[in-house]
């Protein structure tokens, strides 16, 4: 790196380690009210705590790969149990802001922190097997964005299996994130012009919530 990138991102972090990153006005500025001192306190701390090792690898000349070990290491940080969501959400919106100061692509890191890998749940994807399944039922609803059809192929039902998740869905035509809610007795399925992203359990979330959780979504991975 030359020696106004090193400068630039220097001074950036510097502001970074300044900024009351958990003030009243920020939190008001996300519409919500602010956490307790004490747990705004400590996230500020691991903040900036990992922003000064970033500072001491820039000023050594740090390549790419040493500054997302420092992000990797400073969000593992912080323990999720500890958080609520918009919390969560506040703490990742910050990494997002270090990580585009050292030009380092932390979104995937963020949104497996943020969201944990998908529920595979009791539901077989169809298309993992040889051949190609018939099709016994179509579920059908528009994107609603560019109102492609979002279809789910079902191969397999099977009475008894319950309706056990919402499905945030993106869809292939335009990426704008949908919600699918399939119903009960789905064994094997395939999808249509849409990718899996996430699956609410319904023992964790009411439909109220996966909408709000989808909104995160948007926001997050837009």
């Amino acid at each position: 790196m030359g020696n106004a990138v090193i400068d630039r991102m220097t001074n950036e972090l510097q502001k970074f380690l300044k900024k009351d990153k958990f003030s009243n006005s920020e939190w008001e500025d996300r519409g919500l009210n602010p956490s307790s001192f004490e747990l705004c306190k400590k996230m500020n701390e691991l903040l900036n705590n990992c922003c000064q090792k970033l500072v001491k690898l820039s000023e050594n000349g740090a390549t790419n790969k040493d500054f997302k070990k420092e992000l990797k290491n400073g969000l593992s940080g912080f323990n999720k149990a500890e958080y609520d969501t918009e919390e969560k959400e506040f703490i990742c919106d910050y990494f997002l802001e270090l990580s585009q100061i050292v030009d380092v692509n932390l979104k995937d890191e963020l949104n497996k922190w943020l969201y944990g890998s998908l529920l595979n749940g009791m539901m077989k994807v169809a298309s993992i097997f040889k051949g190609s399944p018939k099709v016994i039922e179509t579920l059908s609803q528009d994107c609603t964005n560019c109102n492609a059809k979002l279809e789910t192929f079902i191969t397999k039902k099977v009475e008894g299996i319950p309706d056990f998740a919402y499905d945030i869905v993106k869809c292939n035509s335009c990426g704008e994130f949908n919600m699918i809610d399939k119903g009960p007795n789905i064994h094997s399925l395939t999808f249509g012009e849409y990718q899996l992203v996430e699956q609410l359990q319904k023992t964790e979330y009411t439909e109220e919530q996966a909408n709000i959780r989808l909104e995160q979504i948007k926001h997050w991975r837009k």
